[in-house]
């Protein structure tokens, strides 16, 4: 592949070192200058750094006496500059580390003329402004109440100064209820002036955000989403998740760890994911949207349970999860569903969903973007299950968090248009033990008698409601961390409805 012409290539100072340093339109390289063996008499090839164009998050000066300009500011280097290069740059930029993470790391560059500073920057940040893709102006909800309430404290202190450092402005505001967030969106929000809305907190937060903004873009495109056969627009606005929650299950399945400083990275760089969203229907009325689980039985009754200790902070679902899992109540019903047999893989095929997708890509573009399988009557050959379950999962993303590296369902695609629906039925309460096991280990949660998955567009749920004395009545939905006030549910899924700052999860040895 031809290599893209050079813009820039000087020879500069760096540690003391000189290098050879050459920008093009793909990347800034530099590469310690060739020297000459005394014993060998010839050129020894020495290791260069390569930085994509794109993971440049900014370019600033440095001062005669070594003080890198930032905010208005002079921040002192290192080392003071080697006498006959007496001008400075610093360059930002995105560094991998170990689990996925990312760090900004910082690059001074001294030159021997003024003239060839100046140059550069001005060729560095006219490469940054042909990245169309990065946003300049956001709008920031943050949560001071989720997780350990350090919501507020890790905003201001980890990604305020790196969205500053890139030039981006942020209108930030502080939620003072629930639901703050999603009525502002709806309603008050001029989303014409930003390029994306950030959410500091758990996956409630993100909740919030999602239905606001769902919500607006409907209203605003003239769609009644409560109208089962009407087709969802796409929001226009990307969203971005800066994990401050006691799960953070959206954040860690479509950027790989839940890292305040790695999510704010992907925001600057503009990155795109999208992402399916299930609507949750009773009685064909709307009640919530749902990107990850969906989850009625086992941790439909672990939420409910947790939501009476929420004094106990995020320990409560441990605390819950034992509960639940002593009382070990099953529940009947009926699960009806249109199997996605249009689609390449299965849940069980071993195959992750990655950055850059190959399979969500060529999904989506088969099945369209906001589309959802309406009614029985559009065809398709459903399936019927009736019988004693467990639990009831239905897993729009691998659902991995620190403690479930694998997720309930390892196998599944942010972006095909499918949710995996996880039926458990009634087993004893060692098997079910094993079950839950399985998510934290490499093996194969489904490979037991009592468990099925299957990859849908479309299920039913309709509870049997037992008249035997002692028998649990039902359960309940838990929707993202959210309780459903219905059992009987019909859920579709919306294809790639909305977008996040995010790549989706890169395999470690990406580079």
């Amino acid at each position: 592949m031809e290599k893209p012409p050079r813009l820039l290539s000087h020879h500069l100072l760096l540690k003391n070192r000189v290098y050879e340093v050459t920008l093009n339109c793909a990347q800034l390289t530099w590469m310690k200058k060739q020297r000459v063996s005394r014993t060998l008499q010839k050129s020894c090839k020495v290791g260069s750094v390569c930085v994509p164009v794109c993971e440049i998050l900014a370019v600033r000066e440095a001062d005669v006496e070594g003080r890198g300009k930032t905010g208005g500011r002079w921040q002192r280097l290192s080392r003071r500059p080697a006498e006959g290069y007496p001008y400075a740059f610093t360059v930002s930029y995105v560094e991998r580390v170990k689990q996925h993470r990312w760090r900004c790391r910082d690059v001074t560059f001294q030159c021997a003329d003024r003239a060839v500073r100046q140059q550069w920057i001005h060729s560095i940040r006219d490469q940054l402004s042909k990245l169309t893709g990065r946003p300049r102006h956001l709008l920031v909800y943050i949560n001071p109440h989720g997780g350990r309430g350090r919501g507020k404290q890790i905003y201001e202190e980890k990604v305020a100064p790196l969205f500053s450092r890139a030039s981006i402005s942020a209108s930030v505001i502080v939620t003072e209820r629930a639901n703050h967030a999603r009525d502002h969106l709806k309603t008050d929000a001029d989303l014409k002036k930003y390029d994306g809305v950030v959410c500091v907190g758990g996956d409630g937060m993100f909740s919030e955000v999602l239905h606001g903004l769902v919500s607006r873009t409907q209203r605003d495109a003239g769609v009644d989403q409560n109208r089962r056969e009407q087709r969802l627009v796409p929001c226009p606005v990307r969203i971005g998740i800066i994990p401050a929650g006691s799960t953070d299950c959206v954040c860690y399945g479509t950027v790989g760890v839940n890292d305040p400083v790695t999510s704010a990275l992907h925001i600057i760089v503009g990155d795109t994911q999208p992402l399916d969203v299930c609507s949750i229907r009773h009685a064909d009325a709307l009640l919530r949207y749902s990107v990850s689980l969906l989850g009625y039985g086992f941790y439909g009754d672990v939420l409910t349970d947790s939501e009476r200790r929420r004094w106990m902070g995020p320990v409560r679902y441990d605390v819950s999860g034992l509960k639940t899992f002593l009382a070990h109540n099953y529940y009947e019903g009926t699960v009806s569903f249109l199997p996605a047999t249009d689609v390449a893989g299965s849940p069980r095929d071993k195959t992750t969903c990655r950055a850059g997708c190959s399979r969500c890509l060529k999904d989506s573009q088969a099945y369209g973007t906001g589309n959802c399988v309406r009614g029985r009557d559009q065809g398709g050959d459903w399936r019927v299950i009736r019988g004693k379950f467990l639990a009831v999962n239905a897993a729009s993303m691998s659902c991995a968090c620190p403690r479930s590296p694998g997720g309930l369902s390892p196998s599944a695609h942010l972006a095909d248009g499918t949710t995996d629906l996880i039926l458990v039925r009634k087993c004893s309460r060692a098997s079910f033990l094993r079950h839950l096991l399985r998510h934290t280990s490499p093996q194969d949660q489904f490979d037991l008698s009592f468990v099925e998955v299957h990859r849908v567009r479309r299920f039913c749920f309709t509870p049997r409601r037992s008249e035997r004395q002692g028998d649990p009545v039902c359960s309940s939905w838990n929707c993202d961390g959210e309780i459903l006030p219905h059992a009987s549910v019909d859920v579709g899924v919306h294809c790639q409805l909305i977008r996040l700052f995010a790549r989706g999860i890169e395999d470690i040895a990406t580079p």
